[in-house]
């Protein structure tokens, strides 16, 4: 009994342990690629460098009584506990963990980890033997990563069984619906952008239907088609994301695009599709899977999409703005803080079309016009392309501007990239007031991953009053950057949370401020 009694502080803290644990796993796609791993192995010492790893003092226990022992074991879980719980409160959390199905599974999975061999010490106890069980017990809590990550191996055989299952069910669903036409929509950046874009502007004359949020993976596009797709839309535009080649083309069998736009070929994921040329292999996989009387949108602006030789032989429409050849050209573009103007022209048509938009920035102007080329081609007149361009709500956390009191933000938040990123800087040099740049940088890009933010320091440098580095560690390249420009040491400000920049600004504002909040990493990547 006293055995039993004992162990209740142990699992409160493991109960406690697990939930972070399952939180990176989750962040981490569930080990996909071995990024769980990866992530455990970059942050030894702060997983593996705690007050749990004293419990090497149990071996003290060998030369003391069994009631000493109990009394050992359930106290340093108890102080333990505490002093995680001090912590854990203040720690930042932007993504909690999410209790799927397949997180309740993982549950199970793990309780029988840590279980088993409690209920194996019961039917067999033995007080000769207690110090070993708390050996054993407190090592499973130390390695707790460890055993999140054998409970993910473990469920692997179910969780394919459960995967087929609901893509055979979405499959079904997709056969079902002949009248639906897919678009596909990728590129390394801009497809979220582009998605609601055109989801805007078709719906002035369909009933479309957009993959929720960022689901751009393909359970994600099996819970978009199973729970959301309605048997009265006309077209389902599908986001589609990959880090590696094969990923589009599995989600191409999967919804069997008709028409696809692939937005810019960059250096987004650099580090897991390996090299510059996978990524545009990897892109162009939707365009080479449309079938012969599909329509790809292409950017003519971007060399890694006109060099590439396709071998499909559909419908090409090319879109411009600096290549007057495309078949859809932006001219006459006036960016200003409040929106943007500009005129299109297609191609045998010498008329200039004007636009208005309340959307930021020149990288929104290639959305709207892959959208307006598309919507052209599905047969949306010129005028219904202007109401569709005009009603075009701001996207959430991509240059999307709010108000945070009497300051003026800029929310940039979601997955910066070395194109956007120097863009949404140019969308804060038109603001007419000071400028406060909020950042922790940019991730996954792989050898070149300190270049480009260094390079991303020396634009902020040309454009920002103030700068909030999020993370001393991750943002040292943008300090460095800055410091090559000779930018003031007094106007740098390194935080570890990102929250502390929020009264931060309100100490460095004027009367008219402008805060740009660019990239908000996840958990994974905190340094508290």
């Amino acid at each position: 009994m006293y055995f039993c009694l004992s162990l209740i502080p142990f699992f409160i803290y493991v109960i406690s342990k697990s939930k972070k644990s399952l939180q990176m796993l989750q962040q981490n796609w569930y080990n996909l690629d071995q990024r769980y791993l990866k992530w455990i192995l970059s942050n030894k010492y702060n997983e593996f460098v705690g007050i749990d790893m004293f419990f090497v003092i149990f071996i003290v226990a060998l030369f003391v009584e069994s009631s000493v022992m109990y009394i050992l074991f359930g106290v340093f879980y108890l102080v333990i506990l505490y002093l995680r719980y001090r912590s854990s409160n203040k720690e930042q959390v932007k993504l909690p963990l999410k209790v799927t199905a397949r997180v309740k599974r993982l549950i199970i999975t793990i309780s029988l980890l840590y279980l088993v061999p409690v209920l194996t010490m019961l039917v067999s106890y033995d007080e000769h033997l207690l110090v070993y069980y708390y050996l054993l017990l407190a090592t499973l809590a130390y390695v707790n990563n460890f055993v999140i990550l054998t409970a993910s191996v473990i469920n692997i055989p179910v969780e394919k069984m459960v995967f087929n299952h609901f893509r055979n069910q979405a499959t079904r669903k997709l056969k079902s619906m002949n009248s639906l036409d897919v678009i596909g929509i990728t590129g390394s950046y801009g497809k979220t952008s582009s998605k609601n874009i055109l989801h805007d502007i078709l719906n002035v004359r369909y009933n479309v239907f957009k993959t929720p949020k960022n689901f751009n993976t393909p359970i994600g596009l099996i819970i978009s088609v199973n729970n959301y797709l309605d048997k009265f839309n006309d077209l389902f535009i599908a986001e589609m994301g990959a880090f590696k080649i094969g990923e589009i083309q599995e989600l191409c069998d999967l919804v069997h695009p008709k028409y696809g736009i692939l937005t810019k070929v960059g250096t987004a994921h650099l580090e897991s599709f390996g090299s510059q040329e996978n990524i545009q292999i990897g892109k162009f996989e939707l365009i080479e899977s449309l079938p012969k009387d599909g329509i790809g949108i292409l950017n003519a602006d971007d060399p890694l999409q006109v060099s590439y030789q396709l071998k499909n032989d559909c419908k090409i429409v090319w879109i411009g703005i600096d290549n007057e050849d495309a078949d859809v050209v932006a001219t006459d573009i006036k960016l200003s803080y409040k929106g943007t103007t500009f005129n299109v022209i297609f191609k045998g048509d010498d008329t200039k079309y004007e636009f208005t938009t309340r959307l930021l920035g020149k990288h929104n102007i290639y959305n709207i016009l892959q959208s307006i080329a598309l919507g052209k081609e599905l047969g949306l007149n010129i005028k219904e392309l202007q109401a569709g361009v005009n009603r075009v709500n701001a996207i959430e956390h991509r240059l999307e501007l709010k108000k945070y009191g009497d300051i003026n933000i800029i929310d940039d938040a979601y997955n910066s990239n070395p194109v956007g990123s120097k863009m949404a800087l140019e969308v804060l040099g038109l603001m007419p007031g000071k400028k406060i740049v909020v950042t922790p940088g940019m991730i996954e890009l792989g050898s070149e991953q300190y270049e480009l933010n260094m390079k991303f320091g020396e634009y902020i440098a040309d454009v920002a009053d103030e700068v909030i580095l999020v993370g001393k560690e991750q943002t040292k390249p943008i300090y460095d950057g800055l410091m090559h420009k000779d930018y003031k040491k007094k106007h740098i400000h390194v935080i570890n949370d990102v929250k502390e920049a929020f009264p931060m600004m309100q100490t460095l504002k004027d009367e008219n401020t402008y805060v740009l909040l660019e990239n908000d990493l996840p958990d994974i990547f905190n340094e508290k």
